[in-house]
C-alpha cells in the first residue's frame, strides 16, 4: 500500500513535469493540481471513522503488605519441600539477572507457605487488582459506570464463570446493553490487543466510551514444581493492573491525552516452533505450569521482525523504507554477508514502551531497534520497580514517562506488546495536549526520585532502589 502511494505520487509529479516541458495549456496544469490535492486529502482524511482518543488511564499500586524482597522470596523458597538446592539457586539467579528490584509485589495467596492457589484466592486477587483502578479511572474522568458502552477485561490465566467482565458489571451495576468481552490466553500482548479490539468496536458505533481492564491473576498461576523451564515465570511475574478509557466522542478530544494513530497485530501460531515456545502444560509429576523453551528468544525475534516490517511500511518516511529495501536486495542478490539496514524508528517515534520480559530481553529488543539507554529506560525501570506485570506493564512505562515530564504535545508513543502464541501487537499514539505530571498520585509516587537506577548503583545495592 505504501509503495502504491509512492508510485501514485511519482506519476503525478512526472505528469506535471511533462506538462511543463511540453508547455501545455493551463487546463492540464489545473487537472494535475486537482489530482494532487485529491491524493493529499485522501491521506489526511483516509476514512469517515471518528478518531479514537485515550482519555486517561490508571495503574494499580498494590498495598505495601504485598511487597516481596528477594530475601523474603528466597527464604520462603527454602521452606518449600518440593524444591531442591539446585532449584533454589536457579531461582536466585533468575531474580538477580532479571533486573527486578526489592519492591515488587505478589498477591496475598502467594505469601503463604506453601502458596495457595484456590479459586477463592484468585477471585479475591481480582477484586484487589481491578476494583481500585476502575474506581480511580472513573474518578479521574468524572464518569459514571453507566456511561460505559464497551468493557473489555483481559487476563490470560484465570478464566472464571461468570467471567471477569461479569464480575465488574455486577459490582458497578452497569447497563444491561453494555458490550462486554473477556480476553484470555493472550499473554503479555493482551492489553495492546484489547485496545485494537476496542478500536474495531468504536469504528462501528459513534459517541461511545470503552474501558479496558488489564491484569494477570497470579494466585492460580503459581507452579508448584521444580522443572526449570516452568520455574522462570514464578520468578518474573508480579502483581499489577491497568484501566484505560477510550472514546470516539469528538467533544472529548480537548480532555484526552492521546489519539490512536494506528494499531498493528501479527502472530506466528501457524508455526509449530513458535506455538510450542511458550505453552501451559503439565510436568512429569502432573503439576501445571508455563514452559518457556530455549528457542523462545529466537521465535520472539521473528515475531517482532514481521510486526515492525509491516508497521514500518505504515509510518516510516520513504527514505528509511528505500534504504531498507536496498539492503534487503543487496543481501539477497549481491552480498549475503551484508547486514540488513535497521530503519530508524526514532525519526517518527519519540517514546517507546517495550515488553518487560527481563533486563536481557529489553536490551536485545532495544539493540535490534537501535534504541539508546534513555529509550529503554521506562521498560528497565518498570521491570526494576514492579517486575513483569504481563500485559499491564506497558501502562506503567507510559506513567513513568508522564511522571518524568517527558511526553510533550505532538510526541508519538509506540507501545509494543508480545505474548505467547506467539503474537505481537503495536500501538502508536500521538499526544494531543500538554501533560500535567501525575508523579504525586500515580504508581511512581513513592519511587520516581530514585529512578533511573544507574548500572553502578544497581551493582552496589544489589538491585535495591536508591533514594538519592
Amino acid at each position: 500500500m505504501e509503495l502504491m502511494k509512492f508510485v501514485v505520487l511519482l506519476v503525478l509529479s512526472c505528469t506535471e513535469m511533462l506538462f511543463l516541458f511540453q508547455e501545455w495549456g493551463t487546463l492540464f496544469h489545473f487537472i494535475a493540481l486537482c489530482c494532487l490535492l485529491l491524493f493529499c486529502s485522501s491521506q489526511v482524511y483516509p476514512s469517515s471513522h471518528s478518531p479514537v482518543y485515550l482519555v486517561d488511564f490508571s495503574c494499580l499500586k498494590p498495598p505495601s503488605f504485598c511487597r516481596v524482597p528477594f530475601s523474603t522470596y528466597l527464604e520462603h523458597a527454602q521452606m518449600f519441600d518440593f524444591l531442591d538446592h539446585q532449584s533454589r539457586a536457579f531461582m536466585a539467579k533468575i531474580l538477580i539477572q532479571s533486573g527486578q528490584g526489592e519492591r515488587t509485589y505478589l498477591p496475598p495467596a502467594l505469601h503463604y507457605i506453601p502458596p495457595r492457589s484456590s479459586h477463592q484466592d484468585a477471585t479475591g486477587e481480582v477484586h484487589m487488582a481491578l476494583f481500585p483502578i476502575f474506581d480511580d479511572l472513573l474518578s479521574k474522568t468524572r464518569l459514571s459506570p453507566r456511561d460505559i458502552d464497551v468493557l473489555i477485561v483481559n487476563c490470560s490465566g484465570f478464566c472464571p464463570a461468570p467471567s471477569l467482565s461479569s464480575i465488574i458489571i455486577n459490582k458497578y451495576r452497569m447497563r444491561e446493553d453494555i458490550k462486554s468481552f473477556n480476553v484470555s490466553g493472550m499473554g503479555c500482548s493482551a492489553s495492546a490487543l484489547a485496545i485494537d479490539m476496542a478500536q474495531s468496536v468504536l469504528k462501528t458505533h459513534k459517541n461511545w466510551n470503552a474501558v479496558i481492564l488489564s491484569t494477570e491473576i497470579l494466585s492460580t498461576g503459581w507452579y508448584p514444581g521444580k522443572e526449570r523451564p516452568m520455574i522462570v515465570l514464578n520468578c518474573l511475574f508480579r502483581m499489577g493492573g491497568a484501566a484505560i478509557l477510550l472514546t470516539n466522542r469528538r467533544e472529548a478530544k480537548r480532555a484526552s491525552k492521546y489519539k490512536l494513530l494506528l494499531s498493528q497485530r501479527t502472530q506466528r501460531a501457524f508455526d509449530d516452533k513458535g506455538y510450542y515456545s511458550a505453552i501451559r502444560e503439565e510436568d512429569s509429576r502432573g503439576h501445571t505450569g508455563v514452559t518457556l523453551r530455549r528457542d523462545l528468544l529466537h521465535v520472539a525475534g521473528e515475531t517482532l521482525r514481521s510486526n515492525i516490517s509491516i508497521l514500518g511500511a505504515r509510518i516510516l518516511p520513504y527514505t528509511e523504507q528505500i534504504w531498507y529495501a536496498v539492503s534487503v536486495f543487496r543481501k539477497k542478490f549481491m552480498d549475503k554477508a551484508t547486514e540488513i539496514y535497521v530503519p530508524n524508528f526514532k525519526t517518527v517515534i519519540q517514546h517507546f514502551c517495550l515488553p518487560t520480559s527481563g533486563k536481557p530481553v529489553i536490551g536485545e529488543i532495544g539493540k535490534g531497534l537501535k534504541l539508546g539507554e534513555r529509550d529503554m529506560e521506562p521498560a528497565l525501570m518498570t521491570m526494576h520497580r514492579f517486575g513483569n506485570q504481563s500485559s499491564s506493564s506497558l501502562w506503567y512505562e507510559l506513567a513513568y514517562m508522564e511522571a518524568k515530564g517527558r511526553v510533550k504535545k505532538g510526541d508519538r508513543v509506540w507501545q509494543l506488546g508480545m505474548g505467547s502464541g506467539p503474537k505481537c501487537s503495536s500501538l502508536v499514539w500521538e499526544c494531543i495536549r500538554p501533560m500535567s505530571s501525575d508523579a504525586e498520585i500515580g504508581p511512581w509516587a513513592d519511587s520516581l526520585e530514585g529512578h533511573p537506577i544507574s548500572a553502578a548503583n544497581e551493582r552496589h545495592t544489589g538491585g535495591q532502589n536508591s533514594t538519592k
